[in-house]
């Protein structure tokens, strides 16, 4: 995908590069991208860009562009691909991680190309691919994060340091110090809601695109749309935090390359950057997403979450959960109609959309912690050990984690004014 340009990163509607109709059909692109991850590599045959271009005649912002499949081989009359386009690599770009992963300038010098759906709908038809994408990113953030869990678990249990609790065995495993319990706990609890946000998700998509009922395809659609963004942004957050308390836990071998570790903190890094910023996450999801259905959307899920809450509240052993998730679904509650009710003040959305969005990933991570609380309780003589782990680290995000959502309640209900204040000069 070739979206950016220099000049024109998040503000597609400032893309320059440009596409000109030819006798035989085909278009000539003239512009340069850069960020474009495998933009050219010797993994395969041929490379297919779909590029972002305005035509000649379009009109200003992105509803002036345009989308073109721009190969980087044209094929001859066999179909084979055999002759270079007139498209070239203008510099691998030095980055801090991913570095397996070749990320190209790439100029387009008059390339061959071909318009993929109406002219001046490109934006729309790209993004049925960015919003696939996000998901997958949100899914790179989840997975990093569980490398990094597994591997600071087993060093955890290996280096010895320390003296027990009690004082009556030294050295340790440094798993029994607690301060590193809490850093591997953080990173599981937050790793494991985020593999059950992700997997309801991907549910809901296949509700979306295959159920017999209507309205169930439609409800699952728009959850899906209204997650997209929580998902891209939240597991990748809690990705980057979970690899950096497991580089913590290491300590200083943590810091060298020999170990790996480090490599996934940097690797973790670009997912709250590309495929969208999170910060942009956040204001599609404040901005675009709670104005969904005049509300009904949010507010339906919202239900939803509170009815599961609420029918798992008598199960055996998970009283406790239950009513501290059912207290941080109330306070999203209000939080919500804070920033629905302020949609039209300058600054209040922008001021509130990244603290709402980390609000409502872990509101939901406590109603999905309630869920395996519930079968992991009714499952308790079956699985006692990994029941009973469940339940434990159930007990933990809720103790050491869920009060987060206080703060972020306090944080964006006392509004934009003490962002907005500043001129430029004495931020």
């Amino acid at each position: 995908m070739a979206l950016t340009e220099s000049h024109a990163g998040t503000d597609l509607g400032l893309l320059k590069t440009g596409a000109k109709l030819q006798l035989d059909g085909s278009y000539k692109i003239t512009g340069t991208k850069i960020f474009i991850s495998s933009g050219d590599h010797d993994f395969g045959g041929n490379i297919i860009h779909l590029v972002l271009a305005r035509l000649p005649d379009a009109p200003d912002g992105v509803k002036g562009l345009s989308l073109f499949l721009v190969p980087k081989f044209l094929s001859n009359e066999q179909g084979e691909p055999n002759t270079p386009n007139d498209l070239s690599v203008g510099a691998l770009e030095q980055k801090m991680g991913i570095h397996a992963q070749p990320t190209c300038v790439i100029n387009y010098n008059g390339a061959k190309s071909w318009l993929i759906g109406a002219p001046n709908c490109g934006l729309s038809a790209m993004f049925t691919m960015m919003n696939t994408e996000r998901l997958f990113v949100g899914i790179q953030g989840l997975g990093i994060g569980e490398a990094a869990y597994q591997g600071a678990r087993q060093y955890a249990c290996e280096r010895l340091q320390g003296r027990s609790l009690d004082g009556s065995r030294a050295p340790i495993p440094i798993i029994e110090h607690p301060d590193v319990r809490k850093m591997l706990l953080t990173a599981r609890a937050l790793t494991e809601a985020g593999r059950a946000l992700s997997a309801w998700t991907a549910l809901q998509m296949d509700r979306a695109a295959r159920d017999q009922d209507k309205c169930r395809r439609a409800t699952a659609e728009g959850f899906v749309a209204l997650l997209t963004p929580v998902v891209k942004a939240a597991l990748s957050d809690f990705g980057f935090e979970s690899a950096v308390v497991a580089q913590q836990v290491l300590g200083g071998h943590g810091y060298i390359k020999d170990w790996g570790m480090e490599q996934l903190v940097r690797d973790a890094r670009i997912t709250q950057i590309y495929e969208g910023t999170n910060g942009v996450q956040a204001m599609d999801l404040v901005g675009r997403k709670l104005a969904y259905e005049d509300g009904n959307l949010v507010y339906k899920f919202i239900g939803l979450m509170r009815d599961d809450v609420e029918s798992l509240s008598h199960v055996a052993g998970i009283a406790e959960i239950a009513q501290e998730a059912a207290s941080a679904i109330d306070r999203l509650v209000v939080v919500t109609n804070a920033v629905r009710a302020n949609f039209n003040r300058p600054g209040w959305t922008g001021a509130s959309a990244t603290d709402y969005l980390r609000l409502f990933a872990l509101v939901s991570y406590g109603w999905l912690w309630v869920k395996m609380s519930a079968k992991a309780a009714e499952r308790r003589n079956d699985l006692s050990v990994f029941a009973e782990g469940k339940l434990q680290v159930a007990r933990f995000f809720i103790a050491r984690i869920l009060p987060q959502t206080l703060a972020l309640e306090a944080a964006i209900l006392a509004g934009p004014d003490s962002i907005l204040v500043f001129d430029n000069a004495t931020i």
